[in-house]
């Protein structure tokens, strides 16, 4: 089979918020989306300190599409105007589907303000096509003994399985549209391999460490862009290295995106504007 290959490497770049180390490698002036993947805030890692103010991501409103939350290091609490709530630790998953439209907050918990610690928190966002913007909101948080951690490559290799099937697994997620979720874990030497992705397109972040892809080397904070063609997708890992791998089905529509609000028009970009100022995201999902 033929493999997909790196055509563009992009770094992210460093956008801090508050006291909040952050880098985004998409969208960029090089790469403004991997359709369906519009966008990647890559938090920490860094140590909180004993009384901190914790995150600053109190209410805001989003529609139209999906907010992936990986909490690598520390814990997140989500709340928000669909009656969800939850506070999600170290290894597990935060997976929201914002639709139609309500209000969310992502804040620290009261004890990690407390006592403070590490942190490291990827929050990625998919873009859901125009058939199905409108969804009702859902929320699912899940800890890390509730996601599958399946083992390849002699142990070398450890593969979280968030959304999606690989070798026989399948993961908790139940995405609206098909999309594969997984971060995975790689000793120095281990491999990875993913078949039938051919028409996908692939997400491929470097957390930490270094890897290759068909020779090509990624090191940690990069994007790798992957060719369009090719069946199946090679991951080796040149040091010990954490990769964010995901791969969706392209949506092809256009993308009219402000703020927290991702439509395919200007007048939707308006009515969910409207819409949230009238209070209409405080409704329960359905």
């Amino acid at each position: 089979m033929n493999a997909k290959t790196v055509v563009a490497r992009h770094r992210a770049i460093r956008d801090d918020i508050g006291d909040l180390v952050t880098r985004r490698p998409v969208p960029s002036r090089t790469l403004q989306q991997v359709d369906p993947f519009l966008f990647l805030n890559h938090h920490g890692p860094q140590t909180y300190p004993a009384g901190n103010g914790g995150l600053p991501f109190g209410p805001h409103p989003h529609r139209g599409f999906e907010t992936v939350t990986f909490i690598l290091g520390g814990e997140l609490m989500h709340r928000d105007t669909a009656g969800h709530e939850s506070v999600i630790r170290a290894g597990g998953v935060q997976w929201m589907t914002a639709g139609s439209g309500l209000v969310h907050a992502e804040l620290s918990p009261d004890d990690f303000k407390r006592r403070g610690g590490p942190l490291e928190i990827l929050q990625l966002w998919v873009n859901l096509p125009a058939r199905l913007k409108m969804s009702p909101p859902r929320y699912t948080g899940l800890q890390r003994d509730q996601i599958p951690a399946i083992a390849a490559d002699d142990g070398r290799v450890t593969l979280n399985l968030i959304a999606g099937a690989w070798n026989g697994h399948k993961g908790p997620i139940e995405s609206l549209t098909g999309i594969f979720a997984s971060t995975v874990e790689m000793k120095t030497g281990g491999r990875l391999r993913l078949d039938a992705v051919g028409g996908r397109n692939v997400f491929l972040y470097v957390v930490r460490g270094s890897v290759k892809v068909e020779g090509a080397v990624v090191p940690a904070y990069t994007l790798a862009e992957l060719s369009k063609l090719g069946e199946t997708v090679a991951v080796e890992a040149v040091t010990d290295a954490v990769v964010l791998l995901c791969h969706g089905d392209p949506i092809g529509e256009p993308v009219v995106a402000h703020g927290p609000f991702v439509m395919n028009t200007v007048q939707e970009i308006r009515d969910a504007i409207r819409d949230y100022q009238a209070g209409k995201f405080n409704a329960p999902a359905a």
